[in-house]
């Protein structure tokens, strides 16, 4: 016979299991754009997320791991970053940009220039399934 404490270390272990930990936390708050053909990424190790949202001043706030950087800083960022991977993960390096829905195209354009400069060639774009109505 299994014992009440028993019992909710064993849903707790579960849960401690199968729950995804989520390594860095978006510090502003944005809407994620739908879309209708979305894939999963198969290697998380050589994806960073980059977070892009505009804050009530109309200013582009971008987010790569915890760090809040100006435009100007994102190409030595992921630099940076692919220099801590292997030559096979780095040809692998992905950068999944996560921004708002509202988001001027002119900003995303920009980031890409920036992304072009630090050899980061590979984008996703972070969405969420389209609903049907």
């Amino acid at each position: 016979m299994t014992s009440m404490p028993d019992l909710i270390f064993t849903v707790l272990f579960f849960f401690m299991i199968v729950t995804h930990m989520r390594t860095e936390t978006p510090r502003f708050e944005f809407q994620t754009p739908t879309g209708s053909e979305l894939t999963q990424p198969s290697n998380k190790r050589v994806i960073t997320n980059l977070y892009i949202a505009t804050d009530p001043q109309g200013n582009t706030l971008i987010q790569i791991g915890n760090d809040l950087l100006p435009l100007s800083q994102v190409a030595p960022a992921i630099s940076a970053l692919r220099q801590k991977l292997s030559d096979d993960e780095a040809s692998l390096f992905t950068v999944n940009i996560k921004a708002d829905k509202n988001t001027p195209m002119g900003v995303i354009s920009d980031i890409k220039h920036e992304l072009r400069k630090s050899g980061a060639l590979n984008i996703r774009y972070n969405a969420v399934e389209e609903r049907e109505r």
